[in-house]
């Protein structure tokens, strides 16, 4: 028998080989029929990553929700169920992966952050679509979750007018960005116009421009972001804030990245891709899994003033302290 926490802190100190056969060579009595059949029987959820979290967040007013998905990576896999070809931003193409849906609460810049929710993106089984998802994790986060955030980020992909209505109907504030080929109105004598056509006088470019969004029944107001690089991010915001700068929204579009930190992070410290099990069920009990794993090292790495890269690493470190003071293996030499 194998138990939640057993698989869970194999996750957290394993490095690279996060396969049900490696775990069972080195947990006694353990056999790779027992791990896969408890892959298989268990029923993890996004609930349980919430009873985990709840009390960790800094809820307040201005505290985020971030949302956005990621492709756990699965090419070379032509028998898992879940699988489909998807676009990943990561490899800015269609592979084949197993998508996720998150929704991250973060309590600034600067601050913690934890994942709250996620679904996993598997339309073949549920019918659901990734804007069903964010729909649904949001509705949840204010009336099941109860949560006091009134911020909300996402990035172009899920800014249809649908959503950010949605959003504005729950009372949220939301910072987005518009892909490039959208059209906005300044005025109903104007028409629809590019975003580029738009006179970016040094005034609109300090304090944005309010515009109209087709098929959004409230105005918009839009900032142009310029990078060091020349790069160009059209953001929007519902903020009824009149004095909100290009800087300010800039600013707090930012905080999204915390929640790519975190597909990052769960992708190299805990194997969300790794897990070659064939069934869907065996496959989400290991994303949960993923997610305590995350979690675990997020409380250790903040206890220690790590990030969490290094708290992982430590545990091979002390191993090689050890062997490098007495090496069981030394280095062959002639006699």
């Amino acid at each position: 028998m194998i138990t939640k926490q057993q698989y869970v802190e194999y996750l957290i100190c394993t490095i690279g080989n996060y396969t049900g056969s490696n775990l069972a060579e080195h947990l006694d009595e353990v056999s790779h029929d027992v791990i896969t059949d408890y892959l298989m029987n268990e029923r993890h959820t996004p609930r349980s990553l919430w009873e985990l979290v709840s009390r960790l967040i800094q809820d307040s007013p201005e505290a985020f929700l971030l949302l956005d998905d990621s492709v756990q990576d699965k090419r070379y896999s032509r028998f898992i169920e879940l699988v489909k070809l998807q676009y990943s931003g990561a490899e800015h193409g269609l592979v084949r992966g197993i998508g996720v849906v998150n929704l991250v609460h973060s309590a600034g810049k600067e601050n913690d952050f934890y994942p709250i929710d996620y679904r996993i993106y598997a339309p073949d089984q549920d019918g659901k679509t990734k804007n069903d998802h964010f729909s649904d994790m949001v509705r949840n986060a204010i009336y099941a979750k109860k949560l006091q955030a009134k911020r909300i980020l996402f990035d172009s992909w899920y800014a249809s007018a649908e959503n950010l209505k949605l959003v504005h109907r729950l009372g949220l504030t939301f910072f987005t960005t518009l892909k490039s080929n959208r059209m906005v109105s300044l005025s109903k004598e104007g028409g629809w116009i590019h975003l580029d056509e738009i006179d970016w006088t040094e005034e609109r470019l300090k304090n944005g421009v309010l515009v109209k969004l087709k098929e959004v029944p409230f105005k918009v107001q839009l900032f142009k972001v310029v990078a060091t690089d020349g790069d160009i991010d059209w953001v929007i915001t519902n903020c009824p804030d009149e004095t909100l700068t290009t800087q300010a929204a800039q600013d707090a579009n930012d905080v999204r990245w915390q929640v790519e930190e975190l597909h990052r992070e769960l992708k190299q410290l805990t194997g969300t891709e790794k897990c070659q099990c064939r069934k869907g069920r065996s496959q989400r009990n290991h994303i949960a899994c993923c997610y305590h794993a995350w979690l675990s090292l997020k409380v250790k790495a903040k206890k220690l003033g790590k990030t969490l890269y290094q708290t992982k690493n430590d545990l091979w470190s002390d191993y090689l302290r050890v062997e490098l003071a007495s090496p069981r293996i030394l280095a062959f030499s002639p006699a």
